[in-house]
């Protein structure tokens, strides 16, 4: 029996490749053919392995991206979680702070002994009242301002006591502005503005909060102009 001994004419194939330049593919031999169509299958497999690695790499990048903010959500968390009693304790040294000071904020109806008892500690020290005129109240968030002019005469000893009995009373008050001058016969004279303060009751806080509201939005639709 004859052994099938087959024979790869290699100068036919190089023939087929020769010559193919400025001819159009389709009019090329079989075996260009072939190759121009397993060169495009390659590059079109490269392409398409190169996506999904790109999609599959862009997926991990988010992918750490989201871990890197879960952990940092956590050790926040943690955070709060291990500070919690110290901050319920920060809470509760605030809110008796907040209740001392409102201790020492008359209601409204205690305003008249307030004002009484400055000035029970000006003639307690010997002064003169020249002028003792209550302005206009200012109204905050949470608390009225009454400024009340004073000018009282005295002694330079009573007028440093006067202004030490004011800042010792149960009640704030403070002394503002204070101007001291001196008469031809040697008296001492001192003017001032003497602030005391008073907490709202609820009904004036819920008044204060409806002002407040309604002028932010005339400020607000004045700006929109």
């Amino acid at each position: 029996m004859a052994k099938f001994n087959p024979k790869i004419d290699l100068g036919g194939v190089s023939a087929q490749f020769k010559g193919l330049q400025g001819r159009h593919p389709g009019l090329w031999p079989l075996l260009p053919r072939l190759a121009l169509l397993a060169g495009l299958f390659a590059g079109v497999l490269t392409l398409a392995w190169a996506s999904y690695w790109r999609t599959q790499l862009e997926e991990l990048e988010a992918g750490q991206a989201q871990e890197e903010q879960l952990k940092a959500q956590y050790l926040e968390k943690l955070k709060m979680a291990v500070n919690l009693e110290a901050l319920l304790k920060q809470k509760q040294q605030v809110s008796g702070y907040v209740h001392q000071l409102e201790k020492q904020l008359p209601s409204k109806a205690e305003m008249a002994a307030l004002l009484q008892d400055i000035t029970q500690a000006a003639v307690g020290r010997g002064l003169q009242f020249d002028r003792f005129k209550p302005g206009q109240v200012v109204v905050k968030e949470f608390y009225a301002e009454l400024p009340i002019s004073i000018k009282v005469s005295g002694g330079y000893h009573e007028l440093g006591g006067f202004a030490s009995d004011v800042s010792n009373l149960a009640r704030i008050v403070t002394l503002n502005n204070m101007n001291i001058q001196v008469d031809k016969s040697g008296q001492l004279s001192m003017e001032a503005v003497a602030k005391t303060f008073r907490y709202l009751d609820p009904e004036e806080i819920a008044i204060s909060r409806r002002e407040a509201a309604k002028a932010k939005a005339a400020a607000a639709k004045g700006g929109a102009k």
